[in-house]
């Protein structure tokens, strides 16, 4: 033992007994090898007490789970490292201490100019806290809409169906509509001929809507045949609803589309078209 400490000393430590550059790095990766070891161990955690709570109903939904997994994890990451960099800096024996009163006094005199980030870190929370939305939800605040694909305390990002990313700081979110929560509704209006007999129309709509409802899943409630909802120019307008799970409106109104083409091919119900009829003229 006592030579292997020898051996130690000699490639790790000065003459004056401390740590020289070499021990210092070997020191540094280990700090840090710790540090690795220990966010996996919360982060593991993290994961299982807030599938527990999940399983006792206390958090409303997945997507608000995996949210507070997320943001939770990146605070125990941003900690961990602090106190890393402050134990390297320890070692090469730079007063942290100072360096901690100078921030402290230095945040003072920055304060006003932070007050945005404060801002956007309260909103933050209390976006979490109210739970407003979720990762996973689609929603439009201001003149954006998309799916929120990161929640943190300063920033939101939602993707557009188009594809952009949206990076927004929490303190402009002011109104939100949020387009996951409870059902959602598919409307579709079909326009029949002036000719066409309407009664026997709206009939065969109803048996078509029950035939919808039974073979789609995701509709939660309908379709139902409205009525008469609108005399166009050139046909009458009937409207079809229908309550969907979230993000399901745009598939179930596709579908009701395309159904309802089908049977009034088949039943011979003219759909009408814009038409011109001139009347008059001279004959040549």
């Amino acid at each position: 033992m006592g030579d292997i400490k020898s051996m130690t000393d000699i490639f790790f430590r000065g003459t004056n007994g401390e740590l020289n550059i070499l021990g210092k790095i070997i020191k540094i990766i280990l700090i840090f090898m710790v540090i690795v070891f220990i966010k996996r161990v919360i982060n593991k955690i993290i994961d299982k007490a807030l599938k527990n709570t999940n399983k006792t109903h206390l958090i409303v939904n997945d997507k608000r789970a995996n949210t507070l997994i997320a943001i939770l994890k990146k605070i125990v990451n941003y900690i961990l490292i602090f106190f890393g960099i402050i134990t390297v800096l320890d070692m090469f024996n730079i007063p942290t201490a100072s360096i901690l009163a100078t921030a402290g006094i230095g945040g003072l005199a920055v304060g006003f100019g932070a007050q945005s980030l404060v801002k956007d870190i309260i909103t933050g929370f209390f976006i979490l806290l109210e739970d407003q939305y979720s990762v996973g939800d689609y929603i439009q605040t201001g003149d954006y809409d998309g799916i929120v694909e990161e929640l943190g305390l300063r920033i939101t990002k939602l993707r557009a169906f188009s594809g952009e990313l949206h990076i927004i700081p929490n303190s402009n979110i002011q109104i939100v509509t949020n387009r996951t929560r409870g059902a959602m509704r598919a409307l579709v209006k079909v326009s029949i001929a002036y000719e066409e007999d309407i009664d026997k129309v709206i009939s065969i709509l109803k048996e078509l809507c029950i035939d919808i409802g039974k073979s789609n899943d995701t509709i939660v409630e309908g379709p139902n045949v409205i009525g008469v909802s609108d005399l166009g120019e050139s046909g009458v307008d009937i409207t079809i609803v229908a309550k969907t799970k979230p993000m399901e409106q745009w598939a179930v109104e596709r579908e009701i589309r395309k159904r309802v083409k089908e049977t009034l091919e088949r039943e011979n119900i003219e759909i009408p078209y814009p038409r011109r009829v001139i009347i008059g003229g001279e004959k040549t």
